[in-house]
Order: C-alpha cells, then sequence, then structure tokens
C-alpha cells in the first residue's frame, strides 16, 4: 500500500478534517515548519493557507506523490502526539512521548485484529479521520497490509 492511498481512502471530506487538524505551532515545535513550506508548496503557511490549498493537497496526493504524502503525515502525526501516545500505550508499544525506536520491532505488537480494537477504543474519543489516518499509517509502516484499514462500523 503507497502511504497516498492512506489519505485517499478518508474521503475528501475526511482528508480536509485531517488537513484542519493540523497545528502551525506544532510544526515549529518540531521545526518541521519551514520543510513543511517548501514541500506543500506555500508561500504563506498558516491555518488559513493550509485549508486554502486542501484541494491541491488533494490533487497531489491523488498522483500518487509519495514524498509530499511522507512529508504530510509528519505534519499530521506531531499535531496528534497525544493521540498517538494513547495508541501505542494501549498496544503496549515501547515509546518516548509517542516515537518509538526505529530498531524496535514494532510489528510484533500489532497482533491480530489490532487495527480494529484500536478503533473502537478510541473511536469516540478522536476525530475519526485522524484515527482512521494513524492506523493506516502505522499500517503502512510497520505491516505488509494491502489495502487501508477501513472498519465496517465506521461511520
Amino acid at each position: 500500500m503507497q502511504l497516498s492511498e492512506v489519505y485517499l481512502s478518508l474521503g475528501e471530506s475526511g482528508f480536509g478534517q485531517l488537513i484542519r487538524g493540523i497545528s502551525i505551532g506544532k510544526l515549529k515545535t518540531y521545526q518541521l515548519y519551514d520543510a513543511f513550506k517548501a514541500s506543500g508548496r506555500l508561500t504563506k503557511l498558516n491555518t488559513e493557507s493550509l485549508h486554502k490549498h486542501i484541494p491541491k493537497f488533494w490533487t497531489r496526493l491523488s498522483g500518487h506523490d509519495e514524498q509530499f504524502a511522507k512529508d504530510l503525515a509528519q505534519t499530521v502525526l506531531v499535531s496528534h502526539l497525544d493521540m498517538i501516545v494513547a495508541v501505542l500505550d494501549f498496544l503496549g508499544v515501547p515509546h518516548e512521548s509517542g516515537f518509538f525506536n526505529k530498531d524496535l520491532n514494532a510489528k510484533s505488537y500489532l497482533t491480530e485484529g489490532w487495527a480494529e480494537r484500536v478503533f473502537e477504543k478510541f473511536r469516540a474519543v478522536y476525530s475519526e479521520p485522524v484515527l482512521l489516518f494513524y492506523i493506516n499509517h502505522l499500517s503502512w509502516e510497520l505491516t505488509d497490509r494491502a489495502e487501508p484499514f477501513a472498519p465496517a462500523s465506521a461511520a
């Protein structure tokens, strides 16, 4: 599965919600602001410009721009570290503030049905597009799943 497919699986509306959840402050804190401004081809990076560029971002992802998909994933993920910490704790994955050691075999913590369990546990707590994005990002990063996870019980 390509990372761009993870975004596309959310649909345009879900993708828009995902982009609207990006925190400019977190981008600055994690020193991603300038890199994403360049990757996103933005002359200004603020909430308004992010919202304005949602259709252009969608077009790039529809064209399977995988480098942009990875850059955008960083911005989305650092904006939702509280959810990441909660999910990793729930799965029992060792981490430091939401970041796990790349040498760790985190795949071993993703036991049968993990995505469904995470979705059911957190769907009432976090925005569904953000939760689905993170579940599918973990799957993209750590498993050989061919298609993005889409729960039967998703609204």
